[in-house]
């Protein structure tokens, strides 16, 4: 009997196909099919397409007798700096509450997860991950929803698909908040930093930043608006680069903290002071915001709270609940600082 002509899982099977049965459709050993569904790497990979195509087409049933999950998931970019420390404090507060353990993975170089990330992760049988800004592939996406492991992601680089849950900031409304403040002070001048152009938070506060200058009357210059990524390195040289303009800007919204960081050090380098020389709004709210000197205003989002809700959501999509299409944004809020004031103003 080929397999496909071997009888297919029927209605009663809901859920989708056991082991047996898949190692039935695509002709292999129950073991080959175990090892492909554990994440295990000693399969050829000819084998293990077959076998996560026979898992895509009729999906992968949890054998009823099992150990619990005891972990959950989260993947970052990278974890240097406070913000993905804030995300691991926000995922462990709720992996403790439900008496799970917290495994964190970090992409360094890559911008999504690769093969071994997706087989390690599979072996462990979590309850869910949750991943940060940039998530897994398609493929790996299918992978875990055929093993039923959910998936929600936090502060996304993209537009998710509307089976993936989510939960972000008020990019928009941050972006004009922060610009408007700068408004209200009197500087007409204002420069961006933005995040990469495929970043949809970023491209939200740029679209809040010209709504604000817009609604003011105030023509947007294109000069003023430089790319960079959410470093403070891409701060200090969009920094320099704008401060030695014939005629450079008074203030600086730089769209994270740590590229308000750069703008405060290229503002050294070049002799100036701020406020007094130059007005400096960031976005996010790190901890490091209150320890710049002068302490930094800038746009506070909960990334805590954002990565715990994240972390409810699979753990109770992996109980039995329905959240296809949950979105979840959270408010942002300016926080004044001592980083703004008008143009020109004395220092006291």
């Amino acid at each position: 009997m080929t397999p496909a002509s071997r009888p297919a899982p029927g209605s009663s099977d809901r859920g989708g196909a056991t082991i047996a049965q898949i190692a039935g459709l695509a002709g292999v050993s129950t073991a080959t099919v175990s090892k492909v569904v554990n994440g295990r790497a000693d399969v050829a990979p000819d084998t293990r397409a077959a076998v996560e195509h026979i898992i895509h087409e009729y999906g992968y049933r949890r054998p009823r007798k099992g150990a619990r999950p005891t972990l959950v998931e989260l993947v970052l970019h990278e974890i240097k700096g406070a913000y993905g420390m804030e995300v691991i404090k926000g995922v462990e507060r709720v992996a403790v509450e439900h008496e799970l353990a917290l495994v964190v993975s970090e992409l360094q170089e890559s911008r999504v997860p690769g093969r071994n990330w997706i087989e390690a992760v599979l072996a462990r049988r979590p309850a869910g991950v949750v991943a940060v800004m940039d998530g897994p592939t398609p493929a790996q996406q299918e992978q875990l929803r055929s093993r039923g492991i959910p998936l929600a992601l936090v502060d996304p680089a993209g537009e998710p698909g509307p089976e993936l849950p989510s939960t972000s900031g008020d990019n928009w409304g941050g972006g004009l908040a922060a610009t408007r403040h700068l408004l209200r002070l009197g500087h007409r001048r204002i420069a961006a930093i933005t995040g990469p152009p495929s970043s949809l938070p970023s491209r939200a506060r740029l679209d809040g930043y010209r709504t604000a200058l817009d609604t003011a009357g105030v023509a947007v210059d294109p000069g003023l608006v430089r790319v960079g990524g959410f470093h403070l390195e891409d701060g200090l040289a969009r920094g320099l680069d704008l401060l030695t303009l014939p005629d450079p800007p008074t203030a600086v919204f730089a769209f994270n903290d740590a590229q308000a960081i750069g703008v405060y050090q290229a503002a050294h380098r070049l002799g100036l002071r701020v406020p007094r020389d130059l007005s400096v709004v960031g976005f996010d709210d790190l901890p490091t915001a209150t320890w710049a000197i002068p302490a930094l205003t800038t746009v506070r989002q909960p990334l805590r709270d954002m990565a715990a809700t994240a972390t409810r959501v699979v753990i109770d999509l992996a109980r039995g609940a329905t959240a296809t299409g949950y979105r979840s944004m959270f408010a942002t809020e300016l926080v004044v600082r001592a980083s703004t004031a008008p143009p020109g103003a004395d220092e006291h």
